[in-house]
Order: structure tokens, then C-alpha cells, then sequence
């Protein structure tokens, strides 16, 4: 066990590594990586639904819902696993003009995004290539970074998309799924990179490029 981890910390990167093992058992098989990506997201996925209810008996329900889009204009960050996950869904349940769409509007956010240093780019609002109707094409296979961003407070979000410069303000998100789905990524790649297998973090828009240049 890693001393600088706390106890949950360190149970959610076990498991986050075993579904790493997994994934890389067969030197590293897209039906092993997608079995256990399903696994990864499931459980997470289960997780926050829990943590949703009792934030919803403790009076801080989550405002997070369809529709609400305020965090799909801000910096998205994914693995290279979690990108080709996303690939396959693209090709499987989207029609050719929606990959052509996804495909034109990530070229055109990632010509802006990639000039950008790092505090401006967080900082920096325009809808994620994905978004289309206010609503995530692409939500069963979206990355843990969306997945784990869960807000108490509209308002809270809504000032951040409208003034990201106020340091005074940042969304009301809860904290334990923003630990639990990073540590369990970070255990998965772990594993892959003990396994020998090279992983590396895009912002979406350019990760999404990534993928079409490769298709």
C-alpha cells in the first residue's frame, strides 16, 4: 500500500488496477480493454448513484441533469484507453454526418485550445464536440472526467461558466467521486504501464482528432 494514500484512496486504486490487469492480460486485446472499461465505468457509475442519494437525504442533492450543460464548455481531459472506448461507441452508434460534425467542431475548438497555456485554458468556455442539443451524444461512453463531476449548486456553475476568472467561485462539486474515479484511473494505468503498454492524456478535442486521423 502507497503510505501517501488514504485508505479509500488506496481500495479504489486496487480495484482501479485489478480492471487494468484485466485489460492488459492478452497483451492488450480491444475485447478485454472494452470488458474492462465496462467494468471501470459500472462501477463508478454505481457509486455516484449512491452517493447521490444520500447527498439528496442530506439536503444537498445533486442539481446535476440532463440538459444542464455548463460544465461541457469547459476543459475536458481524457486517457488514451478512455479515447479509444469512445472511438468505438462513435463508430457503432453515431451516423456518418454526426462523426463528420463531432469531427469539424473538434478541429474547430482544438485550433483555439491548443495555442492556450494551462490557466487559460481552464479558464476558457466553448461546447464540447460532443455536445449537440444541450445534451452528451456520446453519454455511455463518456470519460471519467465527466462522469465524476457532480455539482450541489446551479448557481455555482453557472458563475463559472459566466465569470471563470472569479477565484472567489468554483462549483459546489462533491468531493469523493472526484477521488474515487481519478484513483481508480490512476490504478488502471498503473497496470497498463506495468504491463508495458504507453498511455498518455489528451484534451478530448484533440484526443477526438486523434482518432479520426487513425480511423
Amino acid at each position: 500500500m502507497n503510505s501517501s494514500r488514504s485508505e479509500y484512496e488506496q481500495l479504489f486504486y486496487n480495484d482501479g488496477y485489478r480492471l487494468g490487469k484485466e485489460a492488459a492480460k492478452n497483451d492488450y486485446k480491444e475485447a478485454d480493454l472494452f470488458r474492462a472499461m465496462d467494468q471501470l465505468y459500472l462501477a463508478i457509475d454505481q457509486l455516484i448513484e449512491s452517493l447521490a442519494v444520500m447527498a439528496q437525504k442530506q439536503n444537498r442533492p445533486v442539481h446535476c441533469k440532463k440538459g444542464c450543460s455548463y460544465c461541457c464548455h469547459q476543459a475536458v481531459f481524457a486517457n488514451s484507453y478512455e479515447l479509444h472506448y469512445l472511438g468505438n461507441f462513435i463508430r457503432n452508434h453515431v451516423e456518418l454526418p454526426g462523426i463528420e460534425q463531432i469531427q469539424k467542431d473538434a478541429a474547430a475548438k482544438n485550433k483555439t485550445t491548443s495555442k492556450l497555456d494551462e490557466k487559460s485554458l481552464l479558464n476558457h468556455k466553448s461546447p464540447c464536440p460532443l455536445l449537440k442539443d444541450g445534451t452528451c451524444s456520446v453519454y455511455a461512453a463518456r470519460p471519467m472526467a465527466c462522469r465524476i463531476y457532480l455539482s450541489t449548486s446551479v448557481s455555482s456553475c453557472i458563475e463559472f461558466f459566466q465569470h471563470p476568472a472569479n477565484e472567489e467561485n468554483y462549483p459546489a462539486l462533491l468531493e469523493f467521486p472526484l477521488m474515487a474515479g481519478r484513483m481508480m484511473n490512476e490504478g488502471f494505468i498503473a497496470a497498463l504501464k506495468d504491463a508495458g503498454i504507453e498511455i498518455a492524456e489528451f484534451r478530448l478535442e484533440e484526443g477526438l482528432l486523434h482518432l479520426f486521423q487513425s480511423a
